[in-house]
């Protein structure tokens, strides 16, 4: 059973850094896509990020050049380096994978994704 559990997040003021991470079980991390995905209070759930299983990312624009996705094979660990953070970052966020080979995956729908996290709250103030 594909498994994922968000960890890292927390309160901060506009402009600081978090970094969220992912800890995966029950799959064969380099034969899997693995995204972040934010849902802000009232909103749909949105893809930010996606790593390939042979590291390729690939990320939104909302998020381009301030958040940076890595991982740790070995540790089956995903990480969400989020720098210049603001405001309109504030949400829960969530990991989820789906299975592919490629060595490029795009984000597309969250509803392609599972093993859904109970998500960790990021919350930017002013």
């Amino acid at each position: 059973q594909v498994q994922l559990v968000e960890s890292g997040g927390g309160s901060v003021q506009a402009g600081g850094s978090l970094r969220l991470s992912c800890i995966a079980s029950g799959l064969t991390f380099n034969r899997f896509c693995i995204a972040w995905f934010r849902q802000p209070p009232g909103k749909e759930r949105e893809g930010i990020a996606v790593i390939s299983g042979a590291g390729t990312t690939t990320y939104a624009d909302s998020v381009k050049g301030r958040f940076t996705l890595s991982k740790d094979n070995a540790k089956s660990t995903l990480y969400l380096q989020m720098n210049n953070l603001k405001p309109e970052d504030t949400a829960m966020y969530f990991c989820a994978a789906r299975m592919s080979t490629s060595d490029y995956c795009s984000i597309g729908f969250w509803n392609n994704y599972y093993g859904w996290g109970q998500g960790t709250q990021v919350t930017v103030s002013t």
